[in-house]
């Protein structure tokens, strides 16, 4: 016997799904913010005795434990990541700073821009200039770098970002800074924009590296610690660490560009969405995620959640390095409810695991979303609650209501609840019109994909404002991202720049830039356990129009097992070229087929495939209408009334909810409103489609 394990850690919970064969055991945890690993343990300590077997027996058995994090979100959102110096070339020292003129909200006359990441007073420059074509033009002023370094250990920097004009092309600068840093500086830990996104434009580079080098030590030292303790605890294999491109690799990988975990836990959701979505006959998905801390939202097209590279804003910074496109809104359960200036606001505020929402009873005192299901009957303080973990309790939330919403508008604590309910689903639903807007989506072509602890609570009325039929709640939706996390492959996807007109592309360059990333990619995968038979790989070229900013990737060859770069030949030019006319006018509506693009780089994504989770759909059990366990009174939507209470985990394959209700699962609810109604199908997964 053999067993897979995939780890989420939320704001909230920490979220375990277990993988034997087919059978799947999830597990559910509260999140241990002073040191996340020790939620890790903790789950996996449940997990083994659930499966009658001590730590160390489970362990020994586990072949891949998977590992998606927020701790790079968390760093940012909460600012508390390194003491963070940047050495740049002369005269750009300012330029992290102007951001392109980007403004999150080019409205608000009174949005301040970011909290700087670096100072100005710790960011540097240093006489040297590479030119474009690699040609050292000024030589590296080495006094001047050595007075720059001593000027940052004076103010205690932990870590340092090098990026300097070109070092795409000719790091050779970046590389003798790098080794005077560590003469001067032995402890602090360096990101080298070469290494860290070796590819233009200058500011999305330098901005990456600098985002890479405040996470580094946080991240660096959560994963080192929690590889201690899982080899100390008898696990012997390597732990796969969940990235925000969808697909995972081992940590040493990870070691110098640590900045690629950052939205890593919604992306395992993501990518076993695109599973879920393929196997219900759904390809075209909205993945709604609804945890206790945030809300992510993102869409999977013809069952894929391609990964994009360029303009990625995470918590108000910008990395230039593949992405799963995920816009995170700080709305979930934990979400915090309150009146500001007269105006009610819920979110982004969390109260967290500790002390959390007031009805669990652990010291909290401002009112949350989870207080507000509560106050409105979608969930009860009588049943069980996180698995049985703990028993909700009422007392003191009608108190932090009145104090803190319902005195301040001068209403009742269930109006004061019914309100917050409506803020935090109209706060969902903007975000979820802003992502698909972005890309000329409907949201009315898509089925809902809803997971995540609250995700399946609001799944049904968002859906109906925003005009979908259909929504998809799997039995393993609150612990999905864990889940989905064991349904991405091991992968690795990197670029390099070259720039060029199309026609005129080195061959010989470009076949050498391929060969350089499938070699390192080999190299890694064979750490992670996979020969080069194994591995298939994906070569791109990233062209664009002569002027634009952006560029796209077209597909030249995909194959498997021993390198042939043999696809590189005369013709490939011309392939290319028109390969990219069209990609342009699939993605843009049009195309200059009298331009000469330009080739900006090369990409590879190299993947190796693992057993995943097995997902099945069909409606072919006989349908009959399910009986109630018992009713509460409760509220959805449509005022108080009396409301069909359904034990979940008694259902089966073909039960049918017709009237408004409540399914209460095993770690989520899922809420049946008016209008809709519920049905399960073969593999026990739920329908809330329009009656």
């Amino acid at each position: 016997m053999s067993y897979r394990v995939g780890i989420d850690i939320g704001g909230t919970f920490t979220d375990f799904a277990l993988l034997d064969g087919e059978r799947i055991v999830l597990e559910k945890v509260l999140s241990t913010p002073d040191d996340r690993s020790q939620a890790v343990m903790d789950g996996l300590s449940k997990l083994a005795e659930r499966e009658g077997l001590s730590l160390a027996d489970l362990l020994a058995r586990v072949d891949a434990i998977v590992h998606g994090t927020t701790v790079a979100d968390n760093t940012l959102i909460e600012m508390n990541g390194a003491v963070t110096g940047l050495l740049t070339t002369a005269g750009f020292r300012d330029e992290i700073e102007l951001r392109r003129g980007y403004k999150e909200d080019i409205w608000d006359v009174r949005l301040l821009p970011p909290p700087p990441i670096v100072p100005r007073r710790r960011r540097l420059t240093v006489p040297e200039r590479i030119t474009a074509d690699g040609r050292v033009l000024v030589a590296l002023d080495e006094d001047a770098a050595r007075q720059a370094i001593a000027r940052l250990a004076r103010q205690g920097v932990e870590s340092v970002a090098i990026s300097t004009l070109f070092s795409f092309v000719n790091p050779v600068h970046e590389l003798r800074l790098a080794e005077l840093v560590r003469e001067a500086l032995p402890d602090v830990d360096i990101s080298l924009s070469h290494e860290v996104m070796p590819k233009a434009p200058e500011f999305e580079r330098t901005s990456t590296t600098v985002v890479n080098a405040y996470l580094a030590p946080r991240v660096t030292h959560y994963l080192d610690r929690l590889i201690a303790r899982l080899e100390a605890a008898g696990y012997a294999r390597e732990l796969m660490v969940m990235q925000s491109s969808g697909g995972v690799m081992v940590r040493d990988y990870l070691r110098g560009s640590p900045v690629r975990v950052l939205a890593s836990g919604p992306a395992g959701g993501v990518i076993g969405g695109a599973h879920v979505g393929s196997a219900k006959s759904e390809p075209d998905l909205l993945c709604v995620d609804m945890g206790g801390t945030s809300y992510d939202v993102s869409v999977v097209r013809g069952g894929e959640a391609p990964a994009e590279p360029g303009w990625n804003w995470h918590h108000r910074y910008l990395i230039g390095l593949p992405m799963v496109k995920v816009e995170t809104l700080g709305a979930g359960g934990g979400s915090v409810c309150q009146v500001i200036g007269g105006n009610l606001q819920v979110g982004p505020d969390s109260a967290g695991a500790d002390p959390g929402p007031v009805c669990y009873g652990r010291g909290g005192d401002r009112p949350t979303i989870t207080d507000a299901n509560l106050v409105l009957g979608l969930l009860s303080d009588a049943s069980e609650f996180a698995g049985g973990r703990f028993q909700l309790t009422r007392t003191g939330v009608d108190a932090a209501f009145e104090k803190h919403v319902a005195g301040p508008l001068g209403c009742s604590v269930e109006d004061a609840a019914f309100d917050c309910w409506r803020v935090v689903n109209a706060n969902m639903t903007q975000a979820v019109r802003r992502l698909t807007a972005e890309k000329g989506t409907d949201p009315r072509d898509l089925a809902m994909l809803a997971y995540g602890g609250n995700g399946p609570l609001f799944a049904g009325i968002q859906a109906q404002d925003l005009g979908i039929d259909t929504v998809v709640v799997p039995k393993a939706s609150p612990a999905f991202s864990a889940l989905g996390a064991l349904s991405a492959d091991p992968s690795i996807d990197e670029e390099r720049s070259y720039l060029c007109p199309a026609t005129r592309a080195d061959l010989d360059r470009m076949r050498a830039l391929w060969n350089e990333l499938d070699e390192r990619a080999e190299r890694f995968l064979r750490t992670a356990g996979f020969a080069r038979d194994a591995v298939s790989a994906r070569y791109q070229v990233n062209l664009r129009y002569p002027g634009q900013n952006w560029s796209l990737a077209v597909e030249v060859a995909e194959q498997r097992g021993p390198r042939d770069l043999g696809f590189v030949d005369e013709d490939m030019r011309k392939r290319v070229i028109a390969a990219f006319h069209a990609r342009h006018e699939q993605e843009y509506g049009h195309a200059r087929l009298s331009e000469e693009p330009e080739v900006t780089g090369v990409r590879l994504v190299a993947r190796a495939t693992v057993p995943k989770p097995t997902f099945r759909g069909g409606f072919a059990a006989a349908r009959r209408s399910a009986r109630p366990g018992t009713t509460r009174r409760g509220n959805l939507g449509e005022g108080f009334t009396d409301i069909d209470v359904y034990h979940g985990p008694s259902l089966a394959p073909g039960d049918v909810i017709e009237r408004p209700a409540i399914i209460e699962e095993t770690f989520t609810t899922i809420a049946v409103y008016p209008g809709w109604q519920a049905c399960l199908d073969d593999a026990g997964d739920y329908f809330l489609r329009r009656a």
